[in-house]
């Protein structure tokens, strides 16, 4: 018996290290992949803002609307998502900080510029009195368990000269899911002669930064920055025939003069290659479509669309978006639940109120989560109308008729308002990101994701 009780001992303390230490390696688990969700809501908030890019001559005081302390929407996403994971069936206590070139700050007051253009954010969950079973006989009546994930929004603009990790190579973006609609270097909104001949790009094509930063709110023909602009972006094809008879072979936006329907502002854009394969997450009303349509309708990953990369991608002068066969308005129906394109607008699609920033994207009547945990007109995290399309070199001369390699510099993301019947949308601006071509600084690596500014985490799990 006494050697039973010496031995009892040893027993119990093995016990306390094959069932305590589990525990705390479970739940340091769980607190990791709380500490991973919370930091990807918060980055995935900045990366939509719209305001990443520039690291000078962002709105004053826009980032606070932002990331600007506990209620901001960054700050209460991260929370949101991070106490949804429990840690030893208990929900962790949050805190969220943003940072960049080595400085941190709660409500991302004070940063560097990096923070402009590639903010981060750190999300530390805290578990503390996590009881213990058999550890308890030696006074250890309970553990704290940490972690900490920080993750980043990326945007390739003037990544070489300002960000995070200052390079001599700009790290291009290569998103999934791009719509086939070549837009040019041009923005509408932001005039140089009137945009009668041409407008100021919406990115340099040397080092990749945006043009014309800031936000535009409620809708308005006059730009104090890209994001928020809303404008038409018109086929430039004209409407009769199977192929695409181009309007213009040169850069062409157009601000005030009412040159093509519906009107100004408006944008011109050319169809892209059509993949190779039927894309991924295709709708059921797209599914006779033509390989042009369904790209449009649902998720093209066999396009690889190359940022930076000379003559990497091929316009299509083959398809006319704007003609008989309706490619366009029949597949942005599809996408977008838009019951009719000849009615008022809005007819069934999401909608997205820019009177305040940051913008709300708003449930349509058609959306297909109503009924369930949703309802008309709530606010909604995302929304098949958000689409991203490639913006190619204002060197680029269109050809009247067949195929043409063209320089991808950047890429343009937008919220679609309405499609009319002759293929041109209304679309308004939800953030814009550079990358060289080639003629300014050299490329690197790039960063995939599904987003034209991906959201990524940098600290190893």
């Amino acid at each position: 018996m006494v050697l039973v009780a010496l031995a009892m001992v040893a027993i119990i303390a093995m016990a306390a290290l094959s069932i305590d230490v589990v525990t705390l390696y479970l739940a340091r688990m769980e607190a990791q992949r709380s500490a991973d969700a919370g930091a990807l809501a918060a980055a995935r908030v900045l990366s939509l803002s719209g305001l990443t890019g520039d690291p000078d001559r962002i709105t004053p005081g826009s980032w606070s609307s932002i990331c600007g302390g506990l209620a901001s929407p960054a700050s209460q996403a991260a929370t949101a998502a991070a106490t949804q994971n429990t840690i030893g069936s208990v929900t962790p206590v949050v805190h969220v900080n943003y940072s960049a070139g080595g400085s941190t700050s709660p409500d991302c007051s004070g940063l560097p510029a990096a923070f402009g253009v590639n903010p981060l954010v750190s999300v530390q969950v805290t578990r503390a009195n996590l009881p213990t079973f058999f550890s308890r006989l030696w006074g250890n009546t309970g553990n704290t368990v940490n972690a900490t994930a920080v993750a980043e929004a990326f945007n390739s603009s003037n990544s070489a000269n300002v960000g995070n990790t200052d390079t001599d190579k700009i790290t291009p973006v290569q998103p999934r899911c791009v719509k086939p609609w070549l837009v040019w270097n041009q923005d509408p909104l932001n005039p140089n002669d009137s945009c009668q001949t041409t407008c100021n790009p919406l990115v340099n094509q040397n080092d990749g930064h945006i043009v014309n930063p800031g936000v535009t709110l409620g809708f308005s023909t006059i730009s104090t920055g890209v994001v928020g602009e809303t404008f038409w972006l018109v086929p430039n094809c004209h409407h009769s025939g199977g192929s695409c008879n181009p309007r213009s072979n040169t850069p062409l936006a157009n601000r005030a003069a009412s040159t093509y329907a519906p009107g100004p502002p408006n944008l011109l854009y050319t169809p892209g290659e059509a993949p190779s394969t039927t894309p991924v997450a295709l709708p059921s009303c797209m599914r006779t479509g033509s390989l042009y349509e369904q790209a449009i309708a649902g998720c093209d990953q066999s396009t690889v669309y190359q940022c930076g990369v000379q003559n990497g991608n091929t316009l299509n002068m083959s398809e006319n978006p704007g003609g008989a066969t309706n490619h366009t308005t029949n597949a942005l129906r599809c996408l977008i639940d838009e019951d009719d394109a000849t009615v008022t607008q809005p007819d069934g699609q999401d909608t997205i109120n820019t009177s305040q920033f940051p913008f709300q994207i708003l449930a349509g009547s058609s959306n297909a989560l109503l009924g369930t945990s949703l309802s008309q007109g709530a606010p909604i995290t995302s929304s098949s109308s958000v689409v991203s399309l490639p913006i190619i070199d204002n060197t680029t001369t269109v050809p009247n008729s067949g195929t043409q390699l063209v320089t991808v510099v950047g890429f343009l993301q937008v919220f679609i308002n309405a499609v009319d019947p002759y293929g041109s949308v209304s679309v308004t601006v939800l953030n814009v990101t550079g990358c060289s071509n080639g003629a300014g600084q050299t490329v690197g690596a790039p960063v995939a994701g599904s987003s034209p500014v991906p959201v990524r985490l940098i600290t190893p799990p």
